[in-house]
């Protein structure tokens, strides 16, 4: 706790990390948001996995292209921007009953213009800490960010079953515009000046530590996405069990990135890290009362925060600065693809044998990625004495 409380004292960062938290808690309604939403309109959970893969799809195709414009244009249009975007699309989803296929076009554009809070506060944060404080400051962000999935899941499934699917859609939009501009008004954020890349798109996956990165958390995510929809279907839309399930996962997350927030990521990690997540999700296929998933889901939970965090540390140390946000994007387009792939596998696996075929795709997914992170270790940085700057980045600091 010794290093979290030094993270804390660093000027203006308790206030940018409230900030992108507020941002960024969307994530933790977005998903279950439109689920619900469509399945009640178009009445099938295939369906609804579609347009929630639409929208995964959308964010994960246009993520590293946007993140670029971050150095052209700045971060206080490109925010402002791809917030008003987004917000347009997915008021379209929560208040009209259209065809499915105008919903999947939606569902891109609001993908698509999702504000790139995240690559640019984990592009941020290298130049307002000193970099020995870096490995704790994103297991400090990656628990946190779990505070998301505690209460998200919990306020949408409370909103859908008392004012309706739409109704929490659009509350979920208001937070997602909010946070953006709370966010941009920082004036570390509107200061942050990132030098344009000499690197080609997509060039930066050359380098194997972030193309690892970039897989493992795709099956990863894909893995928890297909478990959140498992759960949903398992107690049915509306029901708070399964908000209080996901969010008792969250809270074991929060836990296991607190527990080992301040250990140094060695190549094996990532692979043990995963492992423990697999065995929750094992424990929970026999599982159907809410009461023994939390249980399981917690177990996988406390893998969950320590993964995340040591993805955002090998980019971190691999990286040069001018080519931050597009690795981080990268990673982001990875985690999206996996839960479309999830989504979509896991909505077809629930409408054929029920929840526990959300739940059996996401094992497999996760052992996957498990077993990919412990073959390909010795690609993977040994960051255990804490993380320095990459040979190839010169500083940059913020204009005063």
């Amino acid at each position: 706790m010794r290093a979290y409380a030094e993270v804390l004292r660093v000027p203006g960062l308790a206030r940018i990390i409230f900030s992108q938290l507020i941002a960024r808690f969307p994530a933790g309604m977005m998903s279950l948001g439109i689920l619900m939403h469509m399945e009640h309109l178009h009445g099938s959970y295939s369906a609804a996995g579609l347009v929630l893969a639409a929208f995964s799809v959308g964010m994960a195709t246009a993520g590293p292209f946007i993140t670029r414009l971050l150095s052209r244009f700045g971060t206080l249009t490109v925010l402002l921007v791809t917030a008003a975007i987004s917000a347009a699309a997915l008021l379209l989803l929560a208040t009209q009953a259209v065809p499915l296929w105008v919903d999947l076009l939606a569902g891109i554009v609001a993908g698509a213009a999702t504000p790139p809070v995240t690559p640019t506060v984990r592009t941020l944060y290298p130049r307002m800490v000193p970099q020995r404080l870096l490995s704790p400051l994103f297991s400090f962000d990656a628990a946190l960010q779990e505070i998301i999935w505690v209460f998200g899941p919990v306020l949408v499934v409370s909103l859908v079953a008392f004012a309706g699917t739409g109704a929490t859609l659009l509350v979920t939009i208001a937070i997602q515009f909010f946070g953006a501009v709370l966010f941009v008004i920082n004036p570390e954020v509107r200061r942050l000046r990132i030098p344009p890349t000499t690197r080609r798109l997509g060039q930066v996956l050359g380098k194997p530590p972030v193309l690892l990165s970039v897989v493992v958390s795709a099956m990863f995510i894909g893995g928890f996405s297909a478990v959140e929809a498992g759960v949903v279907g398992t107690f049915g839309e509306g029901a708070l069990e399964a908000g209080i399930v996901l969010a008792v996962s969250a809270i074991g997350s929060l836990v296991g990135g607190f527990a080992v927030g301040s250990r140094g990521i060695a190549p094996w990690s990532v692979a043990i890290r995963l492992t423990v997540v697999l065995a929750g999700m094992v424990i929970a296929l026999p599982m159907t009362e809410a009461f023994g998933l939390s249980i399981a889901l917690f177990i996988a939970g406390l893998g969950t925060a320590p993964a995340l965090a040591a993805f955002s540390a090998i980019i971190a140390g691999t990286v040069k600065f001018a080519d931050t946000p597009e690795a981080y994007a990268w990673i982001g387009t990875g985690q999206l693809l996996g839960a479309a792939v999830g989504s979509a596998l896991a909505g077809v696996f629930i409408d054929a044998v029920g929840g526990v075929g959300g739940v059996w795709v996401g094992a497999v997914m996760v052992a996957i990625a498990a077993a990919i992170a412990a073959v390909f270790r010795r690609h993977q940085p040994d960051l255990r004495h804490g993380i320095g700057d990459p040979p190839d980045t010169a500083p940059v600091e913020l204009p005063r």
